[in-house]
């Protein structure tokens, strides 16, 4: 199908699914959209394609700044704000021929699990339970996932903090890809906690989701956290330099065999497993004790960054400011704040100020940092390729091998989509045990691929479909990551 054919089919399904109200603000002018699927046709009849996403319409979630569209983040303090620059990303698929197919809704400012958190209202999973039963589309770059499973674009950009993408993936059914730490620059990217951010790409296949990355990786001046040309270099190095087999050594970490795994989900780990064993790989136990440590200090460090990164939004300098006067207290920006920020993000701006109040940053901040080491020093200890960017590298040790392993595998949240209603009767801080299997990823800045595994047992689409499986590597080793989850696909899709 053409390029032109596949945008025309995305415009007709950004209107057939609008009540899933995956977007904030789709295209303005839809024939110049067309116009310019249209001229990458040709570019491609000429063997003249900028990329091999040259012409693909990709959406933006609406915490990356764009020109052309108002930048909310879901919220109403940045109701109408739009930015007077682009993104680096956006700049960057743009140069690779790209077309911005809109921006997509999410949980505001990016803190939640199932995209509930938007002013413009919450976003609706296309799948359902057996009782006809809305399910959570995952969060925050829920809007991205659904407009990528329901063929609204052929690719997104999202932003994982502590699973924003790869949960929303699992959930709706596609992939999800965060990719190290550093890789893919941050500039024009709305900060929520600025060490985990991390923008990501959600997609239909493994394939769809490198050629993305590829386009917007690289190094970027103007973001302070970008990794360095040397540092890139330093990382082919070591990768290019190891030696495996074509066998791959696949840890299995059995903290992430939690009492809250899922009988389905269960089953879709095994199966993967399995199938990893007939390709030739070898299974293998591996340990990360401080992964049951890791999601308390996610949830200390991340509202600790987003607390400091929120206090610039007064209506002064950024914002939508409120007529109401601003008396409480005696601040002045009182009664804007409290309007403009909804609970979950009053919630968390209250937490990390908290945590970083003289009487507790001893007792949270600090020992939240600790507990973050020992889990990036867990990763490096099970596997077999040496942190590239660590002087005086750990020895890796798995449970029964000393040689360490390739990757890991375990799944990507420990149930099917929970109900609406489920996620509307469960107390805040419940909704965040969703995210206990990504967020040491997430703390150790590892490259994480979650796929979906299809079920052939009766009746579990009516469970939530397939399950999302997760796949880790080591810092810097996106390109092995991507390069399994390529393998998984053509197991789906029967290749």
């Amino acid at each position: 199908m053409s390029l032109l054919r596949q945008a025309e089919a995305c415009l007709k399904n950004q209107q057939t699914y609008k009540a899933l109200n995956a977007f904030i603000a789709r295209p303005r002018d839809a024939d110049a959209l067309l116009q310019a699927a249209r001229a990458a046709d040709v570019r491609h009849e000429r063997k003249a394609g900028l990329s091999p996403i040259d012409g693909n319409l990709i959406a933006i979630k609406d915490n990356i700044c764009t020109v052309d569209s108002t930048t909310t983040c879901a919220s109403r303090i940045l109701n109408d704000y739009t930015s007077p620059f682009p993104a680096t990303v956006v700049e960057r698929l743009r140069d690779a021929g790209a077309i911005a197919a809109g921006k997509t809704n999410l949980d505001e400012f990016g803190m939640g699990s199932h995209s509930q958190y938007s002013y413009f209202g919450s976003v609706k999973n296309l799948k359902q339970l057996a009782e006809s039963a809305e399910v959570s589309p995952g969060g925050s770059s829920g809007g991205s996932a659904v407009a990528v499973a329901t063929g609204q674009c052929q690719s997104a950009i999202g932003t994982d903090t502590g699973g924003s993408v790869r949960l929303p993936a699992a959930y709706t059914g596609i992939v999800g890809y965060k990719p190290s730490y550093g890789l893919v620059s941050r500039w024009g990217v709305v900060a929520y906690a600025n060490s985990l951010d991390t923008v990501g790409v959600l997609a239909g296949d493994s394939t769809s989701a490198k050629a993305v990355f590829d386009a917007i990786s690289g190094y970027d001046e103007k973001d302070p956290t970008s990794l360095s040309g040397a540092s890139r270099s330093r990382i082919a190095d070591a990768v290019r330099k190891r030696t495996r087999n074509a066998s791959l050594r696949i840890g299995v970490p059995h903290q992430y065999n939690i009492s809250e795994l899922s009988s389905p989900v269960r089953q879709a780990w095994l199966l993967t497993l399995d199938f990893l064993k007939a390709q030739g790989h070898t299974i293998h136990p591996v340990s990360l004790p401080t992964t049951r440590h890791a999601l308390s200090a996610y949830y200390v460090l991340a509202p600790a960054e987003a607390s400091s990164n929120l206090a610039k939004y007064d209506g002064i300098r950024y914002g939508t400011r409120e007529d109401d006067p601003d008396i409480a207290g005696g601040v002045l920006y009182a009664a804007t704040r409290g309007k403009g920020f909804g609970d979950e993000v009053k919630r968390r701006i209250l937490l990390g100020a908290y945590s970083l109040s003289a009487e507790a940053m001893e007792n949270y901040f600090i020992q939240a940092q600790k507990v973050r080491r020992l889990v990036q020093e867990d990763f490096d200890q099970v596997f077999a390729l040496p942190h590239p960017l660590k002087a005086a590298p750990s020895t890796p040790q798995s449970d029964d091998d000393p040689h360490g392993v390739d990757i890991l595998v375990c799944p990507t949240a420990p149930t099917a989509p929970p109900s609406l209603e489920t996620v509307r009767d469960q107390a805040p801080t419940d909704a965040y045990m969703n995210d206990v299997l990504t967020v040491p990823a997430s703390l150790a800045g590892l490259p994480a691929l979650s796929v979906p595994v299809p079920l052939e047992e009766e009746g579990t689409e009516r469970a939530g479909g397939p399950v999302g499986m997760q796949i880790i590597g080591q810092y810097g080793d996106d390109a092995l990551v991507l390069e399994v989850g390529r393998m998984m696909d053509r197991w789906r899709f029967g290749g």
